[in-house]
């Protein structure tokens, strides 16, 4: 019996790239699969409930067609559902996608995919997972994460682009940093980590799944999926002037030579900064590029924790 397969239409990803291309996707990805359903949802909530009716009918792959907030989605529902996941990039900044090796053309991502389909090409990779966000209801259940989980100045950028509606693409994380650079300030953190505690004033922490956030910056450059553990870099007390000069070595990985960066390797990693540490409210966290409510944060590397269907 040949596979049963859905695929989850985001229609505003990428300023409606996805809904234009959804026809054109699903057409090429049924001459792969013995049934495909397409699931257009325009919510969190509705898309949900369309995941759990079609897996209800059974369903072996989950094929998404969106950017990291739909690749997020996706992540939820097939590592508690044991269904394998496909992704079909069309957002903003499609880091998932791009960690995977996936094609960054829509088009030319869904014929890739119908041959891994075709031929059963599939992977297990690690996730981690969240718990302990202050404020957040995904964080205190237990959200999952594929690409990084950040905060301080980068989950604040992060913050900031979500809600900027111009430019679109990577562009609209450097316009958030540089409107972010006149307000952020260092803050004592605590870092407790598998060999220990760790305690500086830092600027920022990502903690790496994968190598990129904010549409294709790698952060942690070493990340790899499927070691059992995180990459995590650290931005220490740097100045206006210090970010100025670091930020552009972030696009190419030359940012782990600056002397205010430290990187480490955890399964676990516990971030405090803000109330708990005495210094004013919590930094923002953020994870696959979705708000996960203040610090202070948990996380897991949870090995084999997401199959994923992929070239």
């Amino acid at each position: 019996m040949g596979l049963t397969a859905a695929l989850a239409v985001h229609p505003a990803s990428g300023h409606g790239a996805a809904a234009r291309i959804a026809d054109a996707v699903a057409a090429r990805l049924r001459l792969a699969v013995e049934r495909l359903d397409v699931l257009t949802a325009t919510s969190v909530e509705e898309s949900r409930a369309l995941m759990r009716s079609a897996h209800a009918e059974g369903l072996d792959v989950l094929i998404v067609l969106g950017g990291d907030g739909a690749a997020h989605q996706g992540v939820q529902f097939c590592a508690d559902h044991d269904v394998a996941l496909g992704l079909v990039p069309s957002g903003t900044g499609n880091d998932f996608a791009r960690a995977l090796g996936t094609p960054p053309d829509a088009l030319t991502a869904a014929d890739k995919l119908a041959e891994a389909l075709r031929a059963g090409t599939r992977r297990t990779l690690d996730l981690g997972r969240l718990g302990g966000a202050e404020g957040s209801g995904a964080g205190e259940q237990g959200a999952w994460f594929a690409t990084v989980l950040c905060s301080g100045f980068d989950a604040a950028v992060n913050a900031r682009a979500n809600s900027l509606r111009w430019p679109s693409g990577p562009r609209r994380y450097d316009v958030a940093i540089l409107a972010e650079l006149a307000a952020f300030r260092p803050r004592p953190v605590t870092l407790h980590t598998d060999e220990g505690t760790l305690e500086l004033d830092a600027t920022l922490i990502a903690v790496g799944n994968t190598p990129y956030y904010g549409g294709g910056v790698p952060i942690c450059p070493q990340a790899t999926p499927d070691d059992g553990l995180f990459d995590v870099t650290v931005i220490g007390a740097a100045g206006r002037l210090q970010l100025l000069r670091l930020l552009p070595g972030l696009r190419t990985g030359a940012h782990l030579d600056h002397p205010a960066v430290r990187t480490l390797r955890t399964r676990t990693l516990s971030i405090e900064t803000g109330i708990e540490t005495g210094t004013g409210p919590g930094w923002p966290a953020y994870a696959d590029g979705e708000s996960q409510g203040t610090t202070p944060v948990t996380a897991t590397c949870v090995p084999d924790a997401l199959t994923v269907v992929a070239p």
